[in-house]
């Protein structure tokens, strides 16, 4: 098949950038959809964005401050360090690995009411196994490739 006519049948795949082919359809298509949402429901929306924005922006109320923005940095440093990690182990999920066991222990931390001996005991064994556990079923027993 060299060209001409059959040529049109050569398949060629990059690896490099074969895994995005899904995500990126499936990112647009949440987006169009979002869209639509908004558009159809902006009546009942904006109301809400009002109230919700006078919450983060004024003082006063019952807004948690701390664990609403620690949530968001703790979730940004997250994704790029397990992109980082990913990158020095790739293939083998252990960015996943390696980085959900800190961030599962700080986000609980920052959620848990009362810190007691026990309940960071139970934090920490959690923060552990539960990584563990998934990283196992996803990338070992699956073979779902983690970052």
């Amino acid at each position: 098949m060299e060209n001409g006519f059959l040529s049109l049948f050569d398949v060629s795949i990059s690896f490099e950038q074969s895994h995005l082919f899904f995500p990126r359809i499936i990112t647009w298509v949440l987006v169009v959809m979002l869209g639509v949402i908004l558009i159809k429901e902006r009546r009942a929306i904006l109301p809400g964005l009002r109230k919700a924005g006078e919450a983060v922006f004024t003082k006063g109320g019952s807004f948690d401050r701390l664990r609403f923005f620690g949530t968001i940095v703790l979730t940004t440093v997250y994704f790029y360090s397990m992109y980082v990690v990913g990158r020095q182990f790739p293939n083998t999920g252990y960015g996943f690995l390696l980085m959900s066991i800190p961030f599962i222990f700080l986000l609980s931390l920052l959620y848990v009411e009362k810190r007691t001996r026990k309940n960071i005991a139970i934090i920490s064994v959690t923060a552990v196994i539960a990584p563990l556990l998934v990283w196992f079923l996803l990338a070992r027993l699956f073979g779902i490739t983690l970052p």
